[in-house]
């Protein structure tokens, strides 16, 4: 069932608001979600900023009052431009009409109140005594812009959900050519549905490769990230398997081969639907457990407000969150694979954190009874004593996992159990089969329970998700390559079979290739050389840029006009003049980026242009 984009924005908190660079406040209680929506205010902010920070006390002469008055009227024009855009939009999205409507008259009604405040070509005359300018109402003028901003941010969040709704005519599409996939029972008619599901998923993948890229949360693209992973493995094991099946029709583990693998293409088409529209199913909400390193933090966190304020939490509380943070460290004490010297170290690790918590909270008590200087350096010192507990267990739990996985993916490196398994297929060796089915069953609960203990340590939400997403892949994909090595061995003659199997087994050694990277980047977080701004390398790439600018930056076609008038300003080190010839220059090149011209080539180069005109605006 396909979900339903939710209302523009989502939810209040995080809106878009302060001052920023610009020195406007703005709070229009809509969320901004995406890099490209955001990136699109900012040229209309810049000329906005330079009309509402001008000098009170600025020279009016008669260039000056011309310079104000052009760049109003550009901002006006552009506005317009911006809502004939926003109409047309309208117009090819009945469901959305109604409020893209109404944001477009909010917008041209706020232009044309700037333009009329920023109308001087009666100023200097007699008869212009009381009117309302600029420079009479700069009250007016900030209500203006504050609604301009907040109806052309409604606008592009309307735009925005019209790209959802292409996401999820692009998953339901790809979902309907599935299930005809799944029936089909003749070759011919197979290859046709099955090349007009690859034209589906390219599409899909395009799309949601965008989409990703343009995401600002980084959990949320990350689970982009894993779930188009998924399916860009998939469609080769859904082709093999598809075949296979064909080939061999009363094959029981063919068929149950293949209905693996069109179950997990379903889990993560629906899984993108998640994410684009922040809708669970049946209102399902995310129970996955915080890792332990997580607790940690959140733990210190509480305990360093007694530093401020004594009364903030409950011994209780405190208490419990210990217990719950010290009771997820037996995925790590009861696994089979951890040596003795680990289980012992984080053993007496907890049990030392659990006695210097007594002892803080004795302290605490005494310290809310008398307020004293002894007393208070105690109460430090506690606090000290624990956090530096925490940390040693963090160090000996990150050394547990990182060695367990490092010593595991080393030893599987070669690949021996699925070089038999494929041995035993092609010479119909049945007990060979079981042999080593049993083999890399252990294997993969092995790698399974590494990636849960992985997972705890691995220090950012992006890195959780991939260790996940690894966790979850060689739980299925363990299974499936034992069903494909099943099929083989029962036809061992069969070419179609032994290829099912190599492209499984190919999925299998991508995945321990990629705990390598896992590994790698898990060790730079932990060491401070990587945090969450870096993109990471275990997490899959979209195959083509995003598009970052889109319908908002066509507010750009005019900063050439404000640009021009800016230079006429008397006052060239004015701060205004400064920020508006700095910002239309940026506005005019991402124009020209949504057209593919001018110097901005890719988004690296966009976010570089960004960096450097903010440096030059705060300098």
């Amino acid at each position: 069932m396909a979900a339903s984009p939710g209302p523009a924005g989502g939810a209040a908190a995080g809106a878009v608001h302060g001052s920023g660079p610009f020195g406007l406040a703005f709070d229009s209680g809509l969320e901004i979600k995406t890099r490209s929506v955001e990136q699109t205010l900012l040229p209309l902010v810049s000329q906005i900023t330079t009309l509402i920070n001008h000098k009170d006390n600025t020279k009016k002469s008669d260039k000056t009052l011309q310079a104000i008055q052009r760049v109003g009227q550009a901002v006006n024009l552009a506005v317009g431009r911006f809502v004939k855009v926003g109409e047309a939009i309208a117009n090819e999205n009945w469901d959305l009409k109604e409020e893209i409507s109404i944001a477009c008259v909010e917008a041209k009604q706020a232009g044309e109140t700037i333009a009329a405040l920023t109308d001087m070509s009666s100023l200097n005359r007699p008869e212009s005594d009381g009117q309302i300018t600029i420079f009479t109402d700069k009250t007016g003028v900030i209500k203006a812009a504050r609604l301009l901003l907040s109806s052309v941010t409604k606008v592009l969040l309307l735009a925005d959900r019209v790209v959802i709704k292409q996401i999820i005519r692009s998953r339901n599409k790809v979902l309907a050519t599935m299930e005809r996939l799944e029936k089909v029972n003749n070759f011919q008619e197979f290859v046709q549905i099955f090349s007009q599901f690859g034209n589906e998923m390219v599409e899909f993948a395009h799309l949601t490769g965008d989409r990703q890229n343009d995401l600002k949360d980084e959990k949320k693209k990350a689970k982009m990230a894993a779930a188009r992973a998924v399916l860009e493995k998939c469609t080769m094991m859904l082709l093999t398997a598809s075949k296979t099946c064909l080939r061999h029709p009363n094959c029981e583990s063919a068929h149950k081969n293949k209905e693996g693998v069109f179950d997990r293409m379903k889990v993560a088409l629906d899984k993108v639907i998640e994410i684009v529209t922040e809708c669970k199913p049946n209102g399902e909400t995310d129970i996955s457990s915080i890792s332990i390193f997580t607790g940690i933090k959140e733990f210190k966190m509480n305990i360093e407000t007694l530093r401020e304020n004594l009364y903030f939490q409950s011994k209780e509380t405190l208490s419990a969150m210990l217990d719950a943070l010290l009771e997820r460290t037996e995925d790590f004490t009861d696994c089979a694979y951890t040596s003795h010297e680990h289980r012992e170290r984080i053993l007496e690790l907890s049990a030392q954190a659990r006695m210097e918590l007594q002892q803080l909270i004795s302290v605490w008590i005494e310290a809310q009874r008398k307020k004293t200087k002894s007393i208070d350096e105690e109460l430090e010192l506690a606090i000290l004593k624990i956090s530096h507990s925490l940390n040693e267990l963090k160090k000996e739990l990150h050394s547990t996992a990182v060695q367990l996985a490092a010593d595991l993916v080393k030893y599987h490196a070669d690949h021996v159990v699925l070089k038999a398994l494929k041995l035993t297929g092609v010479e119909g060796n049945l007990e060979g089969l079981a042999e080593y089915a049993c083999k890399l069953s252990e294997q993969k609960e092995r790698l399974v329970e590494t990636c849960r203990l992985l997972r705890h340590v691995s220090g950012t939400e992006p890195l959780e998700i991939t260790c996940i997403h690894a966790e979850e892949t060689f739980q299925v994909t363990g299974q499936q390559i034992i069903s494909a090595a099943e099929t083989l061995t029962l036809h061992p003659s069969s070419k179609i079979a032994k290829e099912n199997l190599d492209v499984f087994c190919e999925a299998w050694e991508s995945q321990i290739s990629d705990m390598l990277t896992l590994l790698r980047e898990i060790n730079d977080v932990f060491e401070g050389r990587r945090g969450e701004k870096y993109g990471y390398l275990s997490l899959p790439k979209p195959m083509e840029q995003a598009k970052i600018a889109k319908l908002g930056l066509k507010l750009g076609l005019l900063t050439s006009d404000a640009n021009c008038e800016i230079e006429k300003w008397e006052d060239q080190e004015n701060e205004v003049v400064r920020y508006g010839r700095n910002m239309s220059s940026m506005a005019y090149s991402l124009y020209l980026f949504t057209r593919g011209e001018g110097p901005i080539k890719t988004s690296q180069d966009l976010i570089h242009q960004l960096e450097v005109c903010f440096i030059s605006i705060l300098c």
